[in-house]
């Protein structure tokens, strides 16, 4: 059966402030406060009536856009810029078309790009949420029928794959184990407390980009993880720090050589983005491919960017709603057609409670990955309001918990996020924010000519 074909009638922009309950330092910035975007999509599928769909995602600084002429402040307002003309341009496209067409039809020209995929990112998941809940369909049982309509035309190498036969044979995970973020402001002798209080089995550990001082600290980390995790598992991120392969080897010498880090190289998984990404896909990594799997993260910034690092020898991607949903289901995708060492991994971008790390959790979940980078409550506020905690607790009971002083966060003790609490239809909600506390990005949001009768 084809995937139904919809309108977008309208797209609202808005965002609220989030204050960080500790600092959050990743590479060379440290984050205190940043904004979270919020959008509504109102979609109308043709022959079925039409219904609202949103979405949240933090707008993180110096992330997306590292360039050293742009401050955080800049990089915030290129994400915004990115939403508006994403926005302007899905609503120009009064065609009928499938969920993915609209996504594939719509071409980003800021720069940089991975800035520029920002705003298409998360009106495709907006969009989604509405289509499914017209349909009355929740995001796993409607991923896995194709109603997004997703194929090739972005994936050219992926011509050959039957797209509704691999979407089919995906499984969703019952649960995700949280991969627990060590910034690089937080100490060894915290996780000792954390340890105490939540069953962490997995850890991914930032990285300074300077190799001596790196290996000092993950000696600090190691000693508690060896003693108080037995088999635990862990990444390391480098966040762009280091200049080149050259560097990394080095990092990586240290680590093998040393022996109170033998049980730290032991549990290493993969290390992601170590290169900036104006260097990381222009050189081959060479003999260090065989050290270790090598992921991307920044530098995936378009459908080809897989492919174009397999061919550096990197051996995975970092799956992220927040880069595009599609673009992960078509890189787990290529996983599937180019066997192991190939990966896909789940990473975080701060996802906040609510519909951020509802819908990342549950992609992660349908794309089979049994473990994923969660830090948005270790960093994060919360809620935006009581309220919407509130609404958000009794929609996703299991999901979320409630404290002993009476706010609600995410039921992470167990180390472990239960999809079940994210199957009512839609895509993974079945809350509202709290649209009135919200602040408009752009005070009158732009809607698109009615639509026709299907």
């Amino acid at each position: 059966m084809p995937a139904p074909r919809l309108r977008i009638r309208a797209i609202e922009l808005y965002e609220r402030p989030v204050r960080f309950v500790k600092p959050f330092r990743f590479g060379a910035v440290t984050v205190e406060a940043a904004p979270q975007s919020f959008v509504r999509a109102l979609v109308a599928v043709e022959g079925k009536g039409e219904a609202w769909g949103a979405t949240a995602e933090m707008m993180m600084p110096k992330w997306f856009d590292k360039r050293p002429d742009q401050g955080p402040a800049d990089t915030v307002e290129g994400l915004r810029r990115s939403l508006r003309s994403a926005r302007d341009g899905y609503l120009a496209d009064g065609r009928l078309d499938t969920a993915f067409g609209h996504a594939a039809a719509f071409t980003p020209t800021e720069v940089p790009k991975l800035a520029a995929a920002y705003g298409p990112a998360q009106i495709d998941k907006a969009v989604l949420d509405g289509l499914l809940r017209v349909l009355g369909a929740n995001v796993f049982d409607g991923l896995r029928a194709n109603l997004a309509g997703l194929d090739a035309r972005r994936t050219p190498d992926l011509a050959g794959l039957d797209l509704d036969a691999f979407l089919a044979g995906l499984e969703p995970l019952p649960a995700v184990e949280l991969r627990h973020t060590v910034g690089l402001l937080d100490s060894s002798e915290s996780l000792r407390t954390l340890r105490a209080r939540s069953s962490l089995r997995w850890f991914k550990i930032k990285l300074g980009g300077d190799a001596a001082a790196d290996i000092d600290r993950l000696t600090g980390i190691a000693a508690v993880l060896d003693a108080a995790v037995p088999g635990y598992r862990a990444t390391l991120d480098g966040n762009e720090q280091y200049a080149g392969a050259d560097h990394v080897a080095e990092l990586l010498e240290r680590l093998e050589r040393e022996p109170a880090l033998a049980g730290l190289r032991r549990a290493l998984v993969h290390v992601e983005q170590p290169i900036a990404r104006d260097a990381a896909l222009a050189r081959p990594l060479g003999a260090l491919a065989d050290r270790v799997p090598f992921i991307i993260d920044e530098s995936d910034d378009d459908y080809d960017a897989f492919p174009r690092a397999r061919a550096m020898g990197y051996r995975g991607v970092s799956s992220k709603a927040c880069k595009g949903l599609y673009k992960a289901i078509l890189n787990r995708a290529r996983c599937t057609v180019w066997g192991a060492p190939h990966i896909l991994s789940a990473e975080d971008l701060t996802c906040q409670a609510g519909p951020s790390v509802q819908q990342d959790t549950a992609l992660v979940a349908l794309l089979g990955l049994s473990h994923a980078e969660r830090n948005g409550h270790q960093y994060g506020g919360g809620f935006g309001t009581a309220a919407e905690g509130e609404a958000f607790l009794a929609a996703h009971p299991g999901f979320y918990t409630r404290d002993p002083d009476g706010s609600v966060r995410l039921a992470t003790d167990s180390g472990r996020l239960s999809t079940a609490p994210l199957s009512a239809p839609g895509f993974a909600r079945a809350a509202e924010p709290a649209w009135d506390s919200l602040t408009p990005i752009q005070s009158n949001p732009i809607h698109s000519t009615p639509v026709q009768p299907a």
